[in-house]
């Protein structure tokens, strides 16, 4: 993904604030025209429709989650896995609660699968985050903190089928699920072992 300018990041904020205030299925692209101040042109110079920029929300969220991957890795007080296990951990957590703004972006876009549209919006941000994710293992792997014999694809696929699964869990209960950060970078730890 690129640096998102200003005007992106204005529209991309105001989507979040707008989801969280009436839901998906209620925010409109005139709800955030309105929301901006910047014109319908300005919006669709960015995105085609509501599904794309909700897909590029998501896509946002592992990007800012990179960002400080790649801090806490590249800091000097970071040494191993603990640091960086820690944030993603975090991470994970946070967003498969059921009211985090990218989750109930992901069920929502995942609810309408049948749209072509939307299916190749999904494969789009599981493609974007599978490769992140296996970045972040190689990068284990150059510091010596991973395995060099841990098979970075599939690991990253398993992880991201745990995270899609305690999203969809927690969505159901509609409570924050029984795993914490901690319990969450503990299975990660023994995953890349």
């Amino acid at each position: 993904m690129e640096p998102i300018n200003t005007s992106f990041q204005v529209i991309l904020d105001a989507t979040e604030q707008l989801i969280r205030e009436k839901g998906c299925r209620q925010t409109t692209l005139q709800d955030i025209i309105a929301k901006t101040g910047l014109s319908k042109g300005a919006i669709y110079h960015y995105v085609t429709g509501k599904d794309e920029l909700l897909g590029l929300v998501l896509k946002s969220r592992i990007e800012q989650i990179n960002a400080k991957f790649h801090e806490v890795v590249n800091s000097p007080a970071s040494q191993g896995l603990e640091n960086p296990l820690k944030l993603i951990a975090a991470g994970i957590v946070q967003t498969s609660h059921p009211e985090d703004v990218t989750n109930k972006i992901f069920i929502y876009l995942l609810s309408q699968m049948d749209n072509p549209k939307v299916s190749e919006i999904m494969t789009g941000v599981y493609q974007y985050t599978l490769s992140t994710c296996t970045q972040w293992i190689e990068v284990g792997q150059k510091f010596g903190a991973i395995p060099d014999t841990v098979e970075k694809t599939k690991v990253a696929e398993g992880m991201l089928m745990f995270m899609y699964g305690l999203r969809v869990q927690n969505t159901i209960r509609q409570e924050e699920g029984s795993m914490n950060a901690q319990d969450m970078m503990q299975f990660m730890f023994r995953s890349l072992q």
